[in-house]
């Protein structure tokens, strides 16, 4: 799975009404319009510009993070990037998007998907970890 770097993000002051309700999934509840709060995605997402990007996901090679083609995923470019977390790295100059393992010393860059076989960092190879993705974002109205 590659990625496209978007850009970096800048702060909003736009907030969004946050109802006290959640929402179910099978029968609507009858009209509660309860506003609790009004939160900002900056807040909500914990958006620290001029530390985090855009990129935009493209393969499948993630779907069981619940990473699809098109996603965005937010990345924090100051996170350290460690085993377990799902990161942004250039391998030999190719952009991906992996979580991070060790065997032992052996760095890997693992796919979410079991039809991607696991990427093992050889010697002579350059691995660059551009950030640490923390939120993806899939639009779920067509076009």
């Amino acid at each position: 799975m590659s990625c496209t770097i978007l850009g970096p993000l800048s702060s909003s002051s736009v907030c969004l009404p946050l109802y006290s309700f959640r929402v179910p999934a099978g029968f609507p509840s009858p009209a509660q319009d309860h506003i609790e709060a009004e939160i900002s995605l900056d807040e909500l997402l914990d958006l620290r510009a001029p530390h985090m990007y855009l990129v935009r996901i493209s393969g499948d090679s993630m779907i069981n993070a619940g990473m699809f083609d098109g996603d965005l995923a937010i990345v924090n470019r100051a996170m350290e990037g460690r085993p377990g977390l799902i990161v942004i790295a250039a391998l030999n100059g190719d952009a991906l998007v992996k979580r991070l393992a060790k065997e032992g010393e052996q760095i890997v860059l693992r796919a979410e998907n079991q039809a991607y076989a696991p990427r093992y960092v050889l010697e002579g190879d350059e691995l660059l970890i551009w950030g640490v993705v923390t939120h993806s974002v899939r639009c779920h109205a067509p076009g």
